[in-house]
């Protein structure tokens, strides 16, 4: 009897930087070299939100170039028909900006990691009561880090909780210090028309303000 594999989880891709890179309105064809430039920094977690161009196509794409390294994904699901879509072009992570229970219960159906959207306390617990495996803090831009700090207060303690929303190099610290796990960013490392050279720039800047940043383990709140 083939054993079965062991369980997906996030924490591997968090190790060298806890970053989600949102590639809205990347293109196929660019995939090999904005990737590059990004995994060369240490991220491994990319999400094109399936409000792109093609969406199916560059998550194709990604997993054939980077799936075995990197933990490739779908953002903006809003169909819960979408996920298994997502599935069979390799993707193994959904990202939404809300929180369906009907998609996070198909994701998990189907083996996947999920991280619905939330904004209050309320959504949190729902969220995490229908299986997310983390929560994205969204818009970041309302949810600044005292809300972070008041929510590690009564979250689990193994919650992993990624703000999103206006994320650059310069607002990590605030809310690492209140105890994210980790970040969300789009248009700060990567926007239809920038080249791999300054998406390169802008993936070094972010790994260079993690790094300084006090050493904790995503798991382990502030």
């Amino acid at each position: 009897m083939t054993p079965r594999p062991p369980p997906l989880t996030l924490l591997p891709y968090l190790e060298s930087l806890p970053l989600i890179a949102v590639l809205r309105g990347i293109s196929a064809a660019e995939v090999p070299a904005i990737g590059a430039a990004l995994v060369a920094h240490g991220l491994s977690v990319l999400e094109v939100p399936l409000n792109s161009p093609q969406p199916l196509a560059s998550i194709r794409a990604l997993a054939d170039n980077f799936g075995q390294r990197c933990l490739v994904g779908a953002g903006t699901v809003l169909d819960v028909g979408d996920v298994a879509r997502v599935a069979d072009q390799g993707g193994r992570l959904i990202v939404m900006p809300h929180g369906d229970p009907r998609i996070i219960a198909e994701a998990k159906r189907l083996g996947l990691l999920c991280l619905p959207g939330v904004a209050t306390p309320t959504e949190a617990f729902a969220a995490l009561a229908a299986g997310a495996d983390g929560l994205k803090m969204f818009p970041a831009e309302q949810l600044p880090p005292a809300v972070v700090k008041a929510w590690r207060a009564v979250l689990p303690k193994s919650t992993l909780l990624f703000p999103v929303g206006s994320i650059g190099p310069d607002s990590m610290a605030a809310y690492w210090a209140a105890g994210a796990s980790g970040f969300g960013t789009g248009s700060g490392l990567y926007r239809p028309g920038r080249s791999a050279e300054a998406v390169a720039a802008a993936a070094a800047a972010f790994a260079a303000a993690f790094r300084a940043l006090p050493a904790r383990t995503p798991a382990s709140p502030a």
